[in-house]
């Protein structure tokens, strides 16, 4: 008898399979959970972290992609998804909603890299224009970029005006860690598996606060407890 349940159990599965929302959510947890460890890193890192956590404490939201691919031989492309998180009138940070970063670039260019890129958005008018439309950084928002914690050198951000700071890890040889010319754009689909509802929209996650998940909860912490 007790050989049967196992049985009875794989059988169950086949004819009742996990429904895909399931299986994206746990894409989305991960997602998440890297991001955690990109705030982790980028806060202990010698030369990202003390600007980092200067400049967040007057940032309207953040935006992070854990894991932002680039290779080029003279066509150079980018991409990766990340998360966008803001603060509340009480300067609470929220829970994420879910976006895409990709971009194309023509010039001399060798190598390969993995990045990971964190976006301080500064301005009410940068945080509206990502919620509500596609944006193209450098184009529509003004994007000064901050020190590179691990490569080309590490340079300081003076565009005080700017609407974005950006700043990145980087791993392998790639000349350059500007997101100039990158696109950044809502996913609904992820957004949807992660909070259960098609009307979790980037907008009403992020600035209304309608939408919540506790899986999210380490990362706000780590937030709120950079100083």
């Amino acid at each position: 008898m007790k050989a049967i349940v196992p049985i009875v159990v794989i059988a169950i599965a086949f004819i009742f399979p996990l429904p895909q929302t399931t299986l994206a959510g746990m894409e989305e947890d991960q997602l998440v959970s890297k991001a955690h460890f990109t705030i982790q890193r980028m806060a202990k890192d010698k030369n990202v972290g003390p600007d980092v956590r200067n400049i967040i404490q007057r940032a309207k939201a953040v935006m992070i992609f854990p894991n932002v691919l680039k290779g080029a031989f003279f066509i150079g492309a980018e991409g990766g998804n990340g998360i966008l998180m803001a603060k509340d009138s009480n300067e609470n940070w929220g829970y994420p909603a879910f976006f895409t970063m990709g971009s194309a670039s023509f010039g001399l260019q060798f190598g390969g890299q993995s990045q990971e890129i964190l976006l301080l958005i500064m301005s009410d008018r940068g945080l509206a224009s990502i919620l509500q439309n596609e944006v193209k950084l450098g184009g529509d928002l003004s994007v000064a970029a901050g020190p590179v914690g691990v490569g080309a050198g590490a340079a300081t951000t003076t565009n005080l005006s700017a609407d974005i700071y950006s700043f990145s890890l980087n791993q392998g040889a790639f000349v350059g860690a500007s997101v100039e010319g990158a696109l950044i754009h809502p996913r609904q689909s992820k957004n949807k598996s992660y909070y259960g509802s098609e009307k979790a929209t980037a907008e009403e996650i992020a600035l209304k606060g309608r939408y919540q998940n506790v899986q999210a909860n380490a990362l706000r912490s780590s937030l709120r407890n950079l100083r």
